[in-house]
């Protein structure tokens, strides 16, 4: 009986606390928030005496909400500033919507009144249609005016406006044509170049991985980059990776020789005492212990080693006044590096983790040609570090 009480108790105080809130945010004036709350509410048993409360406050709220926005449609369209027409076909949108989620539940009855609430629905249809001409006429020919400006912020507003009109009027007149015309003319486009400043031939195969911005992922909505210029196309910007030094260490081969030695085990032998006596257990049998034996190996090791620096400059230009805009010095650094052993004596006197060396053997030394190259991938690794940090912004 005591669990039946409490979990009334408990249901009691959440509906309390539901009308309470639903109460508050129609004194507040948010009455869609209200109606929202009241429709959930009444999903189901509707008709039951415990929602009479429900009903009551969504019948206040749609009233009030209705009321404010056909007041507000009115002054928008004595104002008549174009500028409003989306806000009007918005309020019709949200007149109809508001209808539509009550609609599923009536009627709904007002118990001690003996009557059904009051929601009186309207057909917004032709309203939301002819606000929608409005806005969609209004959209097209401004964003035709914004496309016969000289400023690229016009065409991506011309852009934004048309990409709106068309999700909301699909296939308005020769919107599309005029998305990609505002596209093109909004975009900045960047011609991307290598200059080599050093005293050595760049890899060819290097300058082409790095201009093939593809594999960047860096063109965004009015951003792309071309590594080879493109005819028709009126560059904005210039970036240029300028190489100043290219340092290449000499071919060297380091030699170690050190010495390793470790105990293991070697069967077992009898345990003699201090006096070369038999030590024995107490039923007088010879004690046996592991018997160790120390192992040896001289090893012999060689490092190859070279190394190759190569130092850039990314120059960000403005082909509009032909003016640095900023420059960001880019290091990068690739090693070449193999070692391996040759030994004489017992390999496991070694670790483990040593052991591969001695399966080793020397190999080729890299070009500087290929050591330039191979230093690429972390110059392309800063290069797109530089370009993601500093994107070209008007």
């Amino acid at each position: 009986m005591k669990k039946i009480t409490l979990l009334f108790l408990v249901l009691f105080l959440a509906f309390s606390c539901g009308v309470k809130k639903t109460q508050s945010l129609l004194s507040d004036g948010d009455y869609d928030s209200a109606i929202n709350r009241a429709v959930e509410s009444l999903r189901t048993k509707k008709d039951s005496k415990g929602k009479q409360d429900y009903v009551y406050l969504l019948e206040e709220a749609f009233a009030k909400a209705k009321d404010r926005d056909l007041r507000n449609i009115d002054m928008l369209a004595k104002d008549a500033n174009p500028a409003n027409l989306e806000r009007i076909y918005n309020t019709y949108l949200q007149l109809n919507n508001r209808q539509e989620r009550i609609r599923p539940l009536l009627p709904l009855q007002l118990l001690k009144e003996g009557r059904n609430a009051f929601f009186p629905l309207d057909n917004y249809a032709d309203q939301i249609v002819n606000s929608k001409n409005a806005l969609s006429k209004y959209l097209y020919d401004n964003a035709t005016k914004l496309l016969k400006s000289n400023n690229k912020m016009d065409f991506r507003k011309a852009y934004d406006d048309l990409a709106y009109l068309e999700s909301l009027n699909p296939g308005y007149k020769d919107v599309k044509v005029l998305m990609d015309e505002a596209q093109l003319k909004g975009t900045d486009f960047v011609s991307v170049y290598t200059k080599n400043e050093t005293n050595m031939i760049i890899p060819t195969r290097l300058q082409d991985d790095l201009l093939d911005f593809s594999t960047y992922g860096l063109n965004d909505k009015w951003t792309v980059y071309h590594s080879n210029k493109q005819k028709n196309i009126s560059y904005d910007y210039g970036l240029i990776v300028n190489f100043r030094q290219i340092n290449i260490s000499p071919e060297q081969i380091k030699e170690k020789e050190f010495i390793k030695e470790k105990q293991i085990k070697d069967g077992v032998k009898i345990l003699l005492d201090s006096h070369g006596n038999v030590v024995k257990d107490s039923l007088g049998h010879p004690i046996k212990v592991d018997n160790f034996k120390t192992i040896r190996v001289d090893i012999y090791e060689f490092k190859q080693f070279k190394s190759c620096q190569v130092t850039a400059k990314v120059d960000y230009i403005d082909f509009r006044n032909n003016q640095l805009i900023e420059a960001f010095p880019i290091t990068s650094e690739f090693v070449f590096e193999n070692i391996y052993s040759t030994y004489n004596g017992d390999r496991n006197a070694c670790d483990e983790s040593y052991m591969p060396y001695f399966n080793k053997r020397a190999i080729p030394f890299p070009s500087n040609d290929q050591m330039v190259y191979d230093s690429g991938e972390d110059l392309k690794s800063k290069l797109k570090d530089v370009i993601t940090r500093n994107r070209f912004r008007r």
